[in-house]
C-alpha cells in the first residue's frame, strides 16, 4: 500500500528538497500508522530546526518492498504531539530519541525514557535541562510480589566490549521483563556531520561501528553520489559487494563460534575464531586493513586487483568453505547444541513485525526483509542473492539463517570473482548539490543500515541521520528473554549480536 501522500524515490536517490510533502501533523502522523500497518517499514525518522519557529522538521522514511520504493514525508513537529507509537510500536525508539534529542514531548508514549544515558550532547552544548518526559534515565519498570526480584548487569562488562546495562525482573529464575539501557558514550558523530562533507567524514563512517565499515561506508558513498550526481563505476560496485559479502561471512562465522561457546562446545568455537580470522585476512589482501578501512570512497573504491589476486582470494574462499562447513556442520549435528539452541529466546513473527526487526533476527522469525533483495543497489541489482529465512524464531534460528547465508555469501564471491567488470574503480565526485535530500539503504550483516542526508543552501549537511540496524533489533532482545531462564541471557544475546557503538550515535 503506497498511498498518495508519500513521495516516492528509488534507494541511492536524491530529490529537492521542496518535492517532500509537507502535511499536516495528525495527517503524517496516520500515514506512518498505515503505511506500517500495511507491510511497510519504519527505516528512519530524522528531525532537523526548522529556521522560521519553535518547530522542527520531521521527516519520516518508510520502506515499500512490495514497490521497491522508499516513501517520504514530513511535517512540522510541535514541542508536544500525540503519540505515533500506541497505533505504531515499531515507532517507540524512534519517538523516544526525538524525545531525548529535541525535547518534544509525544503524548501517550508508553514508556518514554531516554535511549542514551544522561543529557544529550546537544542539550549539553545548548545549556539544556536533561528532563526530557515523565520517565527519566534512572527510572525503571519494576514488579512486585513474593519472589519477584531485579538482577542488573553492566555497564561494566568484562573484557573489552562496550557499556551497556541490563535489567531484568525475575521471579525465581524466569525473566519477566528485560530492559535495555545503552548511550552511556555520547559519541557525537551525526552532530559532527553537520556542515560537512568534510576530509574526516568518511573515516567517522568506516568506524562509526567498527565491524561493520564496508557496510557504513557504502552507505554513506551511495548518499554523496546522489547528492554529487556521481555513480560509481561497475567494477567499484563489483568490489563493494565482494567486500560486503566478506564482512557479512566473516562475522556470522564469528557469531556461530560464539554461540558454540555460550553452550560450551569448545571445538566450533575454536574452529570459527580461526576461520573469522582467515575471513578477515582476505579483506586486507584487497585494500591492506582487516575491517575494510580505506577501501570505499564516494564515488567507487580505492583499491583493484588483479586476475592472480582474484584467483587467490578465490583459492582462499574455498579452503574457508570447507573449513567452515566441516565446522558447522558438526555444531548442528550435535545434541546437546540443539537442545540449548531450540526454543530459547523465540521471537514470534507477529511481534517481530510489529516491533519492526530487520536483519538476522528477522528472517529468524520467517520475516523474509533484505535490503539486496527489496531495494537492490549496486551490483545487487545484477546479481541477487536469495533471501535466507527460518520460521521458529528462536535461538537455533538465528543460527541457522547466519549458516545459510555464509553458505550463500561464499558461492556469490566465487562467481562473482571469476566475472569482474573490467574498467575504472574510482570517479571524482561532484559538489553536493544545495537543498537537496537523500537516502542510502544497504543490506549490513546485521541487517538494514539506512543513511539520510539533507543539504541546505550552502551545498553542506542541515540534516545527517544514521540508523544502524542494532537501532531497530534492540529491543527484539528485550522480547526475546520474556518468559526465559535468565541464564539464556548469554546465549540469546549473542544470538542477535548487536552493536552498542552503531547505537550511541
Amino acid at each position: 500500500m503506497t498511498p498518495s501522500d508519500w513521495l516516492l524515490i528509488g534507494n541511492g536517490k536524491a530529490v529537492p528538497s521542496r518535492d517532500c510533502p509537507i502535511v499536516p501533523l495528525e495527517r503524517f502522523r496516520r500515514a506512518v500508522i498505515d503505511a506500517v500497518a500495511g507491510g511497510a517499514r519504519l527505516s528512519a525518522m530524522p528531525a532537523w530546526p526548522n529556521g522560521q519557529s519553535d518547530s522542527l522538521n520531521l521527516m519520516a522514511v518508510v520502506s515499500f518492498p512490495a514497490v521497491g520504493k522508499l516513501g517520504l514525508l514530513a511535517c512540522d513537529l510541535p514541542r508536544s504531539y500525540p503519540a505515533i507509537t500506541p497505533d505504531c510500536p515499531a515507532a517507540h525508539w524512534f519517538e523516544r530519541e526525538l524525545a531525548e534529542t529535541w525535547q518534544v514531548r509525544p503524548q501517550g508514549h508508553p514508556w518514554l525514557k531516554p535511549i542514551r544515558f544522561g543529557p544529550p550532547l546537544r542539550m549539553l552544548a545548548n545549556g539544556g535541562s536533561p528532563a526530557v518526559g515523565p520517565v527519566g534515565f534512572a527510572d525503571f519498570f519494576c514488579m512486585s510480589g513474593d519472589e519477584v526480584h531485579e538482577v542488573a548487569v553492566g555497564p561494566v562488562h568484562a573484557g573489552v566490549i562496550e557499556p551497556g546495562h541490563f535489567r531484568f525482573q525475575c521471579h525465581g529464575e524466569t525473566v519477566y521483563h528485560l530492559e535495555i539501557s545503552l548511550g552511556y558514550q555520547h559519541r557525537g558523530i551525526e552532530r559532527a556531520m553537520l556542515g560537512g562533507p568534510t576530509p574526516r567524514s568518511i573515516h567517522y563512517m568506516e568506524t562509526l561501528a567498527g565491524d561493520t565499515t564496508i557496510g557504513h561506508a557504502t552507505a554513506y558513498a551511495s548518499v554523496i553520489e546522489a547528492l554529487s550526481g556521481v555513480s560509481a563505476p561497475p567494477r567499484a560496485e563489483a568490489i563493494r559487494a565482494i567486500a560486503a559479502e566478506l564482512e557479512r561471512i566473516a562475522n556470522h562465522t564469528g557469531d556461530l563460534g560464539a554461540m558454540a561457546g555460550d553452550v560450551g562446545f569448545l571445538p566450533t568455537m575454536s574452529y570459527c575464531g580461526r576461520i573469522r580470522g582467515d575471513v578477515l585476512n582476505l579483506t586486507a589482501l584487497l585494500c591492506g586493513n582487516r575491517f575494510g578501512r580505506g577501501l570505499i570512497r564516494p564515488g567507487g573504491a580505492v583499491h583493484d586487483f588483479d586476475a592472480p589476486l582474484a584467483e587467490a582470494l578465490a583459492g582462499r574462499l574455498e579452503s574457508v568453505s570447507r573449513d567452515i562447513t566441516s565446522s558447522v556442520e558438526l555444531l548442528f549435528a550435535t545434541p546437546s547444541v540443539l537442545s540449548r539452541f531450540e526454543e530459547t529466546g523465540s521471537v514470534a513473527f507477529a511481534t517481530g513485525r510489529q516491533i519492526g526487526l530487520v536483519g538476522v533476527p528477522a528472517r529468524a522469525s520467517n520475516i523474509a526483509c533484505d535490503i539486496r533483495n527489496e531495494f537492490a543497489y549496486g551490483l545487487y541489482r545484477f546479481a541477487q542473492i536469495p533471501v535466507c529465512t527460518w520460521h521458529t524464531g528462536d535461538c537455533f534460528a538465528r543460527a541457522y539463517v547466519r549458516w545459510l547465508e555464509i553458505k550463500q555469501s561464499l558461492g556469490f564471491l566465487l562467481h562473482r570473482l571469476g566475472e569482474m567488470p573490467a574498467g575504472e574503480t574510482l570517479r571524482e565526485p561532484a559538489p553536493l548539490r544545495p537543498d537537496m535530500m537523500a537516502v542510502g539503504l544497504v543490506e549490513g550483516w546485521r541487517g538494514e543500515i539506512c543513511h539520510v542526508a539533507v543539504t541546505g543552501g550552502d551545498r553542506r549537511f542541515r540534516c545527517y541521520k544514521v540508523v544502524d540496524p542494532s537501532f531497530h533489533n534492540w529491543f527484539g532482545l528485550a522480547c526475546a528473554l520474556r518468559d526465559q531462564q535468565i541464564s539464556d541471557f548469554p546465549l540469546c544475546n549473542k544470538s542477535f549480536n548487536l552493536s552498542y557503538c552503531g547505537h550511541d550515535l
